[in-house]
């Protein structure tokens, strides 16, 4: 029988890639995606759709509310999303604490599972000084999953995997290509319009546009007009 683990899928270019480095290496991937009152919901539907394409045991959407702490233009509609590139210091997309609230939920499911292995897509090198990307933040909720959970009692504590954590954007998007992930079916925007079109400004976009040049890949991306 596969391993179970459990993949945070947000129907981005990096979870999929993941998702597809964990069916690769015989995981029994159970995805769990989040509500939490992002403007940008849309990418719940590609991260259903990747479930389903690229053979995910399970897929569960897990509903909470950060936007009600507000904070972060991904949540406060009354924040604009930048579009003129990356500016110093943490930007206003960060979202409070998103990654250390999405773990811990993880964590829950993987003790219900009792699965010792959880994977999430972050990574430091093409990422847009998220404080939550950063490999100090993995080590430490990984220390904390030896002490806080049942299978760290027993001595089986989850292990949290950063696969493309060192890895560029156009590396990441040239390893998903080998193992066939269809980028098509992803979506980085932080703006996608009712057509499922990114908007090909904001800091997501500019990040993906250029990882697909780089990496010398047709982007399949489906852009709104400029």
């Amino acid at each position: 029988m596969s391993t179970p683990a459990i993949i945070l899928l947000s129907g981005g270019l990096d979870s999929a890639t993941v998702l597809a480095l964990m069916r690769r290496d015989g995981f029994a991937a159970h995805a769990i995606s989040f509500d939490y009152g992002q403007r940008h919901k849309e990418e719940l539907h590609y991260a259903g759709l990747l479930a389903q394409a690229m053979g995910a045991a399970s897929h569960r959407v897990v509903h909470i509310d950060l936007a009600a702490f507000g904070g972060s233009a991904l949540t406060d509609p009354q924040l604009s999303v930048p579009e003129t590139g990356p500016a110093p210091g943490i930007p206003i997309t960060y979202v409070p604490a998103r990654n250390t609230v999405f773990l811990a939920l993880a964590l829950a499911l993987a003790e219900a599972l009792r699965a010792r292995d959880i994977f999430l897509g972050v990574n430091s090198q093409d990422y847009s000084g998220y404080p939550d990307c950063r490999p100090e933040f993995v080590q430490a909720f990984e220390a904390l999953a030896q002490v806080a959970t049942r299978l760290g009692d027993e001595g089986r504590g989850p292990r949290i995997h950063a696969p493309l954590q060192f890895l560029s954007k156009h590396e990441i998007i040239r390893l998903g290509s080998g193992l066939g992930v269809d980028y098509g079916m992803t979506r980085s925007c932080y703006q996608l319009d009712a057509e499922g079109r990114s908007c090909g400004r904001c800091d997501s976009c500019r990040l993906r546009r250029e990882g697909f040049a780089q990496a010398g890949v047709v982007d399949p991306t489906p852009y709104q007009e400029p």
